[in-house]
């Protein structure tokens, strides 16, 4: 079975405004023409015209999360069908901002993917332990934990992504060593492969956590390191392609 392409995507986060779009067309002109998946996740209310800002090029565009529902009384919310229309392909759930700022679950995480479903999105599923995990010891037991319970059985067959983003490393400017990052990305396809069979091998599980281009190459090289999910460094095209061309084999 052939390994996953790689996938970079960049998570925006709360930032972007119209302007910034061109940040996003500079990423799509600088983009290599295969060997790598490529998103870009910006705030809902650029998903859109992203979209239609990046027509026909190699990067697909997501959202940062979706509700469970389809539609109802949610203010503020914005549903998988909506990001679908709005033109995304992708979207992110269970970032750690998510989980430990608005109190989402497993479970609650778990729902959102069964959303992205249906909608036809591909979820990109988050999941990391904190620093006083990693300082006990608990960081396999938190990791596995979370992918056991947020990614539904409905994924079998289906496109998705796991990001390993371990939540004390994201926007400090720390990472693991690599030989951490290894341990947890192994565990984590162990953990696929137990939860999905063979097909466990297929989904890229992408590492998160101050990836820039100065470490970018010795990241995506480390065994079952499928791709990142980018922070900061996605706000600029230079930065983010810097990050890209660390990917092997390009």
């Amino acid at each position: 079975m052939s390994a996953p392409v790689p996938l970079i995507a960049g998570n925006w986060k709360m930032h972007g405004l119209g302007p910034a779009l061109s940040e996003a067309r500079a990423i799509a002109a600088g983009a290599p023409a295969a060997g790598v998946r490529l998103a870009l996740c910006p705030p809902s209310t650029l998903v859109e015209r992203m979209s239609a800002a990046l027509a026909g090029s190699a990067v697909s565009v997501g959202g940062q999360d979706c509700h469970p529902e389809v539609a109802g009384a949610f203010t503020g919310d914005v549903s998988a069908e909506m990001l679908a229309e709005a033109g995304a392909r992708m979207v992110i759930l269970g970032h750690s901002e998510r989980r430990a700022t608005y109190a989402e679950s497993d479970e609650i995480v778990a729902s959102k993917v069964r959303a992205a479903l249906r909608a036809e999105l591909e979820p990109i599923v988050c999941v990391g332990e904190t620093l006083a995990d990693r300082e006990g010891g608990r960081t396999l037991d938190v990791v596995t934990w979370q992918v056991r319970n947020s990614l539904p059985q409905d994924l079998s067959g289906r496109a998705f992504t796991v990001a390993y983003e371990p939540v004390w490393a994201i926007g400090t400017g720390l990472t693991p060593s690599l030989a951490d990052i290894e341990e947890v990305h192994r565990a984590i396809r162990d953990t696929l492969r137990d939860q999905f069979g063979p097909a466990g091998a297929e989904p890229a599980i992408l590492y998160g956590g101050s990836v820039k281009p100065a470490n970018a190459a010795e990241i995506l090289a480390v065994p079952e390191v499928g791709g990142a999910l980018v922070g900061g460094a996605s706000l600029k095209a230079g930065d983010f392609l810097g990050i890209v061309a660390g990917t092997p084999g390009l």
